[in-house]
Order: C-alpha cells, then sequence, then structure tokens
C-alpha cells in the first residue's frame, strides 16, 4: 500500500524548493528583520559623529586644503648672479627693498676720468639714482629685491646760500615716499656723494632750505615706518 506523506504534496506543489528550514538558512536568520544596505551606513553616521566630537575634532564632510606654504624671502645672491651686473666703471653699492628692510647690491657708475671733484660727485649721485630707479634684475627679484626710487630724479649742486656738499633733487625729499627717500639717503651715505660723517645734505627744486640726513640702523631695517634723521643745513 502506497501511504501518501503530508510534506510530499508541498515539494510536489513547490518544484525545486527544499524544505521550509533550508530555504530560510540560504536567505536572512530566522529572526531578524531584512535591513536596507544604506541603513547600516546612516546608523554609523552619529557614532562616528560622537567619537570625533569626544576627541576634540569636529567632523567635516568638505575637504579643506589651505594651498601651498608661503615661500622664504632669500634676500641673498649667489656669485654668478652678483657677476652679472658688474660692468666697467666705479663700484659703488645701493639700498634696495628685501623683506621690508634695506639691503645693499653691488652696482657700477660710469665717471669720466679727470672730472673735478664737484663734478665727479654730482656723476656719482646721478649714477646712483639711475642704479636705484632700475627694476631689479630677474634673479634679484626672484630673491625679493624691489625698488620704491621712480625713474627721471635728476641730481644738481648747491645754490647761493647752500652748504657746498648740498645735493638738489629734481622732487622734493618730502615728497618722495618713506621707502624711497631711505634707498636715497642710505645709498647716497655709504658713497662718495656723502660727507665725512655719512651724512648727506639733500634739497628739493624749490627755494626751500636743504637738510642734512643720516642713515640709522633704525632706518635699514624699518624703512617705512622709520624716516631718516634730519636738521635743517641751510648756514653751515
Amino acid at each position: 500500500m502506497h501511504v501518501r506523506r503530508p510534506w510530499a504534496r508541498t515539494a510536489a506543489r513547490f518544484p525545486g524548493d527544499g524544505p521550509a528550514p533550508l530555504r530560510r538558512a540560504a536567505g536572512r536568520p530566522a529572526g531578524r528583520p531584512g535591513r536596507r544596505p544604506g541603513a547600516v551606513r546612516l546608523t554609523a553616521l552619529p557614532a562616528l559623529a560622537l567619537l570625533l566630537a569626544g576627541c576634540g575634532i569636529r567632523a567635516t564632510e568638505v575637504p579643506t586644503n589651505f594651498g601651498p606654504a608661503p615661500s622664504r624671502v632669500q634676500c641673498s645672491l649667489s656669485e654668478a648672479d652678483t657677476a652679472t651686473q658688474a660692468a666697467r666703471g666705479l663700484p659703488v653699492r645701493v639700498f634696495l627693498l628685501c623683506g621690508s628692510s634695506l639691503v645693499t647690491v653691488d652696482r657700477t657708475v660710469r665717471v669720466p676720468d679727470g672730472a673735478a671733484d664737484s663734478e665727479r660727485r654730482l656723476l656719482v649721485a646721478q649714477g646712483l639714482l639711475d642704479q636705484l630707479a632700475t627694476p631689479p634684475s630677474p634673479a634679484e627679484k626672484e630673491a625679493g629685491y624691489s625698488t620704491d626710487v621712480r625713474e627721471g630724479i635728476t641730481a644738481g649742486g648747491p645754490r647761493p646760500g647752500d652748504p657746498e656738499d648740498t645735493l638738489r633733487l629734481s622732487t622734493a625729499p618730502d615728497s618722495l615716499t618713506s621707502y624711497a627717500l631711505a634707498q636715497i639717503v642710505c645709498t647716497f651715505s655709504d658713497s662718495a656723494a656723502a660727507q665725512g660723517d655719512g651724512s648727506v645734505v639733500l634739497g628739493g627744486p624749490g627755494a626751500g632750505p636743504p637738510r642734512r640726513y643720516e642713515c640709522t640702523e633704525e632706518v635699514r631695517a624699518r624703512p617705512g615706518s622709520e624716516e631718516p634723521p634730519s636738521k635743517e643745513a641751510a648756514g653751515e
């Protein structure tokens, strides 16, 4: 006698399916409801934020980028760069701006042989002004050098009543920027245009009295905030 088992009818009705316990094992564990894949990530985000807050770090979704670190101003030239500035003439030094201070660079000015002392002094002063107004070379620019002296400034001799070492500029000294005045005063004071004490007497194109200027350590270190000390030089 053939005996029909109750589960046989179920197996025949769903061919290819195994018994119910096997189907449950092949799917998901019994007793645990199904979760969407994104649910685990959403649940983990608040926990991660609490963990970062506990460490003193604020969570952010936007990456920050402050760019590369600023380059350091060198304010120095190699011997090769200095050699390119050399030319035939009288060796001089001029003060350029670099890193908010004054730094010397080597230059040359041309002075004809046999020039009288007074003429020689004016030629040197004019050559220094021209060198100060010349834009720095590419190597000097890369090293951080610049100048605040503008082209076209000329130097002349004293007027009646001026001290004999007076240099009258085509631009009044008090019309120059503090940087340009510091460059001119310090450059002149370190040259044949200065007196033996390093001071320099400057005047403008007008009738105003000239003044005696000094280049101090404070001026060389902070030309933008420290103006060259001066006093009236008329009647000396």
